[in-house]
């Protein structure tokens, strides 16, 4: 690597001489000013995106394989640090803001779904049958930082995380594919909830494109490794990958081919093919085999039959909870039945009340007892705002929890 010329992209990078600075780092209105703060804007959007409960949870979050008990398989946490690894050393090579690719992988998936992919497109579903609306993870990661997640400011009053433009528009820009054509960032300045589909625009820094690179250079390689270890694959299929992958690094025993040594040859190859003129890419060699790989899993591994079951048992929790709550809907007296319900189901009647008084004007005075000072977001005297609060209620929930009160659904 040493042999390749570092920072490429510094004169490009987001810093106070970049003409869009003043855009990058505003915020919805200020933030409160602690005491001899030696944070920059970005470093303080990327702590309070690690003290967030959302992030917290990523820990018992899908990546690929369901609600696993083993401890070496990858959960999203362990993705989302990946990504935050992988970004920092593109960033740091190319000459690029770190701090703010860091604080963009961190929060890029706080949106997911119980379940992973499966788990969105169970809400999906709910959303565009229920509210006439849609539901994407990327999108819902925005809709957390920005209306669900808070944090106690300095006189212990619940506020909304309040981050960054820059920070924000490169969670909400993170998917899409590498193509032949490279990635630049978009010159405009947008209102980030104008964009109403997945890849409809790219990120509007340079640091947001590193970003969205590294969450496929991340999760591809990884994503093998736990289907080998996990035996997944059968004999054939590894002498497939086998091929693939020696046809590029020259490796030919299957034991010496891992996440490292493939993520490293994806860094190396898109530090030496980019430039400010050129994009965000890979070479032409490097470009098909990245997307043979990605091809490999979806054919062999995110399909497979053992993952069928537990799809099933997936979709049976989410609506079984949805279905539940949605029975609890009177308009004013809504949560008054949800708090009844509590004889029956005490944890999902405890949950979801404190949820409704959080983000409701339902209970003003028990909300200003607790201390919440978040932005109200549901008038549950709607039922699409009542059903919208459900979608988002689930989509917070870890694996475990969704398990744990679909239990208490079946327990008599």
């Amino acid at each position: 690597m040493s042999t390749q010329p570092k920072n490429k992209f510094s004169k490009v990078c987001i810093s106070e001489e970049n003409t869009k600075w003043k855009e990058c780092i505003k915020r919805e209105k200020p933030l409160y000013q602690r005491r001899d703060d030696i944070r920059s804007e970005f470093y303080r959007d990327y702590n309070r995106i690690l003290h967030s409960t959302a992030y917290r949870r990523l820990k018992h979050k899908t990546q690929v394989f369901f609600a696993t008990r083993n401890d070496h398989i990858c959960t999203r946490i362990e993705h989302v640090t990946h990504v935050a690894s992988v970004s920092y050393t593109i960033a740091k090579f190319l000459g690029l803001n770190t701090e703010l690719t860091n604080a963009i992988a961190l929060g890029h998936d706080l949106g997911h779904a119980p379940f992973g992919h499966q788990g969105e497109e169970i809400l999906k579903r709910i959303a565009q049958n229920k509210i006439n609306n849609t539901f994407w993870h990327e999108h819902n990661s925005l809709h957390f930082v920005d209306k669900i997640e808070t944090l106690p400011d300095e006189n212990g009053k619940e506020q909304n995380l309040n981050l960054t433009y820059a920070v924000r528009d490169g969670i909400i820009c993170h998917y899409g594919e590498v193509d032949e054509n490279a990635i630049f960032p978009r010159d405009e300045n947008i209102d980030l909830y104008q964009i109403e589909r997945v890849g409809e625009y790219a990120p509007f820094t340079w640091e947001g494109c590193v970003t969205k690179i590294a969450d496929k250079i991340s999760y591809i390689g990884r994503d093998i490794e736990d289907a080998i270890a996990l035996g997944f694959l059968t004999h054939s299929q590894l002498k497939e990958f086998k091929k693939i992958v020696s046809g590029i690094t020259g490796i030919t025993d299957i034991r010496e081919i891992n996440n490292t040594v493939l993520m490293h040859g994806f860094i190396i190859d898109l530090c030496k093919s980019s430039s400010p003129e050129n994009g965000l890419r890979f070479s032409e060699t490097y470009l098909p085999y990245i997307n043979s790989i990605k091809k490999f899993n979806f054919d062999n591994i995110y399909f497979h039959k053992r993952l069928e079951c537990f799809r099933k048992y997936a979709k049976l929790i989410i609506d079984s909870i949805f279905e539940t709550l949605s029975t609890y809907y009177d308009g004013k007296d809504t949560l008054k039945r949800v708090i009844n319900c509590e004889k029956f189901y005490p944890i999902l009647s405890r949950t979801f009340s404190e949820w409704l008084i959080k983000y409701s004007n339902l209970d003003l005075r028990k909300r200003n007892s607790l201390n919440f000072n978040n932005e109200i977001i549901y008038n549950i005297q709607n039922e699409k705002d009542y059903y919208l609060a459900i979608i988002d209620y689930i989509s917070g929930m870890t694996d475990s929890f969704a398990i744990k009160v679909f239990n208490e659904l079946t327990s008599f």
